[in-house]
């Protein structure tokens, strides 16, 4: 086993019992941040124009084609980004909770961006 990158208790993933751990910083987990990143950021661009252009056109315009595409658009890679999600937990071992939390993150406007900045910075070495 490697040795965690920032020892200290405010950084890593949340043990079974509830407390703080440090986190081991692998290839892997590196890895599946930066997967984690681009599915964040598209998800959250996707829901932006869902919910701020394709929305009010369907319901101010009367005209429902723009929803027939980005809303299955959207949902599609909503599912991809709960894989990322769940991969991402799965290998900083995040309690069932922290990874409810951060899949949710996808479903609010703007939200995806700053749960995305916050684990790359709570994941990535300092160095």
């Amino acid at each position: 086993m490697t040795s965690p990158v920032d020892p200290s208790p405010s950084t890593g993933a949340t043990s079974p019992g509830g407390s703080r751990t440090a986190t081991v910083v692998t290839p892997a987990v590196l890895g599946a941040l930066k997967r984690y990143r681009v599915i964040a950021y598209v998800v959250g661009v996707m829901l932006l124009v869902l919910v701020f252009v394709a929305m009010p056109v369907k319901y101010a315009g009367d005209n429902p084609a723009l929803m027939d595409v980005v809303g299955p658009t959207h949902g599609f890679l909503y599912m991809v980004y709960l894989l990322a999600t769940f991969d991402l937990a799965r290998r900083v071992r995040w309690g069932l909770g922290r990874m409810v939390l951060v899949a949710l993150a996808g479903t609010i406007p703007f939200l995806s961006f700053f749960t995305e900045r916050k684990l790359t910075h709570e994941l990535k070495p300092t160095h």
